[in-house]
C-alpha cells in the first residue's frame, strides 16, 4: 500500500480547514451535520453482523465497533468542553488518550447500540445547546493542552462537523470496498 493510499484512507474527506472567516452561515451548516449524524451513523451501521463490525476501515486502523463507541467518548468529550468554556475563563481542557480508550473492553466488545444511543442524547444537547449561543458565547475559547493552543468555540463547533463525517467516510468507504453497502 503506498503512503498516498494510507493517507486517503486515513483522511478521506481531507483534514479539517477552518474557514478565515466563520460565518453565521458556517455556524448553521455545521449546526445541521451534528443534528443529523446520529440517525445517518445508525443507518449505515444497524444491519452489520458481529464480523463485520470487528474488521478495521483501513490496514493497522480501528475496527467499525470502536470508531462507533469513539464517536460517543469524544462528542461526549467535546460537549463538556463547551459548557467548560461557557462556564470558564479559558479553560485548560482535560485531554485523553483516545487510542488508549479505544483498546478498553467497552470499545473493543461492547455492542454499538449504546453507543449509538449515547451519541444521540449528547448531540441532542449539544444542537440544543449551539442554537441558543450567542456570537460573543462563540467567540469564547479554551486552551487544548496536547497543542497549546487557544481554540475558539465557533471553530470547535466546525471540528466536531468534520469529525463527524471523517468517521462517517470511513465507515461507508471500508462497506463499499467490502461490498457491504
Amino acid at each position: 500500500m503506498t503512503l498516498q493510499t494510507l493517507e486517503q484512507l486515513k483522511y478521506p474527506i481531507g483534514q479539517f480547514k477552518c474557514p478565515e472567516i466563520i460565518t453565521t452561515s458556517h455556524i448553521e451548516n455545521w449546526i445541521e451535520v451534528l443534528e443529523q449524524f446520529p440517525l445517518q451513523l445508525k443507518h449505515l451501521v444497524k444491519h452489520l453482523k458481529d464480523e463485520q463490525l470487528d474488521t478495521p476501515y483501513r490496514p493497522k486502523g480501528w475496527t467499525v465497533r470502536q470508531v462507533v463507541h469513539h464517536l460517543s467518548d469524544s462528542h461526549h468529550h467535546s460537549y463538556i468542553r463547551f459548557k467548560w468554556t461557557l462556564t470558564e475563563n479559558k479553560p485548560i481542557i482535560k485531554y485523553y488518550h483516545e487510542q488508549l480508550w479505544a483498546e478498553l473492553p467497552d470499545a473493543k466488545l461492547a455492542p454499538i447500540q449504546m453507543s449509538l444511543d449515547h451519541l444521540a442524547a449528547v448531540h441532542f444537547k449539544l444542537v440544543y445547546l449551539l442554537k441558543g449561543l450567542s456570537e460573543d458565547d462563540l467567540n469564547k475559547s479554551f486552551i487544548h493542552p496536547e497543542y497549546n493552543e487557544e481554540v475558539v468555540l465557533k471553530k470547535n463547533v466546525g471540528i466536531y462537523a468534520w469529525h463527524c463525517n471523517h468517521h462517517y467516510a470511513h465507515i461507508k468507504n471500508m462497506l463499499v470496498r467490502e461490498g457491504w453497502l
